[in-house]
């Protein structure tokens, strides 16, 4: 990609989260007026979900055609050879949404040439803009990002992801070994804007056993672009999947990666 094409969906990106987020805050303004599904165990979306992702995608869709599209709610359109992919979750945190706490965005990130070329998240409750294009450094309501340069997990919190994905045992032995080391966790209720913290230094660094492509992908270049290392996960798990997640400063990221259990 050249720096025009991804300049070009930045911007696009920036305006449909804008646009998007909008839409999601008159509805949580005004939540007892959600139509709520269960899709599964502490899995749940709304009226405002679809309609949030329905606008992404059209706009997005109609702006870039050539482009396939992955939606939380939609699933994916096109991506069997694709050379370019808006990846997107139209209100990550859907729970705190629903319970109106602040800890939830619009997350949309560009997939192209095998590496995350563009990553944009917005809180509407907040107006924070976080975004990202690769080789071009990260930046938040327009200063720039920087990990913690933190180089013990006691030096900080750790942004800790969880969901009906991972067992019992696992988030336990997680937490215990955090402790362990002398730190603590931090839980938000959102994967992307925890990452997103994870980027500007607030926090140390993230762990999750499994966290889903629309949740991650965006806030990956956030934290890559802001001097942060990653876990592999667009390699692993493609912009459909899903799986495990380290994330964090150069100095704690190894000490990250032991928090986990062996697979």
């Amino acid at each position: 990609m050249t720096p025009e094409d991804r300049r070009i969906r930045l911007d696009a990106a920036i305006a449909v989260a804008h646009e998007a987020g909008a839409i999601a805050l008159q509805h949580y303004r005004n939540l007892g007026a959600l139509t709520i599904v269960i899709k599964g165990l502490q899995d749940l979306v709304s009226e405002a979900d679809r309609e949030t992702e329905d606008v992404i995608k059209t706009r997005l869709t109609t702006l870039f055609p050539e482009d396939a599209f992955v939606g939380e709610e939609t699933g994916a359109d096109g991506v069997d050879g694709h050379r370019g992919a808006w990846v997107v979750d139209p209100i990550d945190g859907t729970q705190p949404f629903l319970l109106g706490l602040p800890t939830w965005c619009v997350s949309i990130a560009y997939v192209a040439e095998g590496d995350i070329q563009v990553g944009v998240i917005f809180n509407p409750v907040t107006q924070d803009l976080y975004t990202a294009v690769r080789g071009e450094g990260a930046i938040r309501n327009g200063a720039p990002m920087r990990v913690n340069e933190a180089q013990l997990l006691s030096e900080g919190l750790t942004g800790l992801g969880c969901s009906a994905r991972t067992s019992a045992q696992n988030l336990g032995y997680i937490a215990e070994h955090l402790r362990d080391a002398g730190g603590m966790f931090h839980r938000c209720g959102s994967g992307a804007l925890t990452l997103a913290y994870v980027a500007t230094g607030q926090l140390i660094g993230y762990v999750e056993m499994h966290i889903n492509a629309w949740d991650c992908l965006a806030a990956i270049l956030l934290v890559e672009e802001a001097g942060g290392r990653v876990s592999p996960f667009l390699a692993d798990h493609g912009v459909t999947g899903g799986g495990r997640i380290v994330a964090g400063g150069p100095g704690v990221y190894d000490a990250l990666v032991e928090l986990l259990p062996v697979a």
